[in-house]
């Protein structure tokens, strides 16, 4: 099961960020208190992550739910290898991810990647590890960092949902990176928690209002 965790206004995070950004303290004070998951399943991340490239999120979860009932819903090394290309493909999946996934698979078991030795390695490091594989770029590896190890200060700005949520919190028109890291350095060192207010604010809907500080 995944974990669980909570961010309210007595979290040490959250008072940080609300001293050195007032428009997030007004997103703390709309949304208030939160609870997230992160997964204890790194493999099983990794593979919704690379069904989930260039889709929308409902989409995504169509594709990955036909893949679960193919894999018997145990999603594995052991038993992604069993099927063929073929099978993988006709649960709606193209034909570069399922590169991507042989790929993944080919790199755990040649000891390339050991998942379990992520959660010792600082963020760019895990950057770094994953991204040598094909398929994984810097976005994946940032999602494995937020959702899978829990990492406290992960920026996301390659993301199409946090910028969606960004240029809303700020009315900018920007999405350019050198303009979020200037804009979110002061986020330091709890970028993360700032991303997923960012990220339950447009779950919320809150997005398709203008954001009023008062």
């Amino acid at each position: 099961m995944p974990k669980k965790n909570v961010l309210n206004s007595e979290s040490e995070s959250i008072l940080y960020l609300s001293r050195k950004d007032k428009r997030l303290a007004k997103l703390f004070e709309i949304i208030g208190e939160i609870s997230y998951s992160f997964h204890d399943d790194g493999y099983v991340f990794l593979v919704h992550e690379i069904v989930e490239q260039m889709l929308s999120i409902k989409a995504a979860a169509k594709i990955f739910s036909r893949l679960e009932e193919r894999c018997g819903n145990d999603i594995s090394i052991e038993v992604l290898d069993k099927l063929s290309d073929e099978e993988i493909r006709s649960v709606g999946m193209s034909s570069g991810k399922v590169s991507y996934i042989r790929a993944l698979n080919d790199a755990i078991r040649s000891g390339q990647l050991e998942l379990n030795a992520l959660s010792d390695m600082s963020d760019k490091e895990v950057i770094s590890h994953l991204t040598k594989i094909k398929g994984i770029g810097n976005w994946t590896a940032k999602m494995y960092l937020i959702f899978v190890l829990d990492r406290s200060d992960v920026l996301p700005y390659e993301d199409v949902a946090f910028q969606q949520s960004y240029k809303w919190l700020y009315n900018t028109s920007s999405t350019e990176k050198a303009d979020i890291i200037k804009r979110c350095k002061k986020w330091s060192p709890y970028a993360t928690v700032a991303s997923r207010y960012l990220y339950r604010a447009l779950d919320m809907g809150l997005t398709k209002t203008d954001f009023k500080m008062y």
